[in-house]
């Protein structure tokens, strides 16, 4: 069966609203407050996908999409100028990112499932870079999606507490200034860090790589 283009729009509308809504008010934003966010009815809405938690689900994969597609174009096809000149338009994306922030604070199942699934678009897009040549081969690819992912996961949830503290802006309050505080924060130290590393010597490689196979003797 066909679908309307009116239809798609309207979905897409409601989706949009929701990643706002929820990243600023948590996931308990009830369904008629997305309604109104998108110009619908609380009806519309449940056609749409059904239940709050199937629309919490599309949201998720959404934002993945956008996450994983935005990192491959940028480590396989984009010029590191282009890349950098992203940054210009970086407020564009402040709803998935306090929608990022507040699928880590809420915490549980649906949490750990959105973070596997940024781990496996990490692994995605890293390979990415290994084909196109950006990025260095790797001797355990999963782990360092989940190295990758882990310092990712950690600046957005130091943002958080940064302002809690008193030291900076609330990714899920203002999102759009928060963004920019972060790359303007981290983004110089992190690419130092991923373009020259941050031991001067492979002592601390050679030793673990010594202690895995001395563990690995009967």
């Amino acid at each position: 069966m066909n679908v309307r283009s009116e239809d798609l729009t309207a979905r897409a509308r409601i989706r949009d609203a929701a990643v706002a809504r929820f990243g600023r008010d948590g996931f308990r934003a009830p369904v008629r407050a997305i309604a109104e966010d998108a110009g619908v009815s609380a009806a519309l809405v449940i056609h749409h996908f059904g239940s709050k938690d199937a629309l919490r689900a599309e949201c998720d994969q959404h934002v993945l999409t956008v996450i994983r597609e935005q990192k491959s174009n940028a480590i396989a096809h984009a010029s590191p100028a282009e890349t950098i000149g992203m940054l210009a338009t970086v407020q564009e994306y402040a709803p998935l990112f306090a929608y990022l922030v507040r699928s880590l604070l809420d915490g549980g199942a649906l949490a750990g499932h959105f973070v596997d699934g940024l781990v496996d678009d990490a692994s995605a897009y890293l390979q990415a870079g290994e084909e196109a040549g950006t990025v260095r081969p790797s001797a355990d690819p999963a782990g360092r999606a989940r190295q990758v992912v882990a310092t990712q996961v950690g600046l957005l949830v130091m943002a958080q507490l940064d302002a809690a503290a008193g030291h900076g802006v609330a990714p899920t309050e203002s999102p759009a200034e928060a963004i920019v505080q972060l790359y303007e924060r981290s983004m110089l130290a992190g690419l130092e860090l991923y373009t020259y590393g941050l031991l001067t010597d492979s002592r601390y490689l050679d030793a673990y790589q010594h202690f895995r196979q001395d563990k690995e003797k009967p």
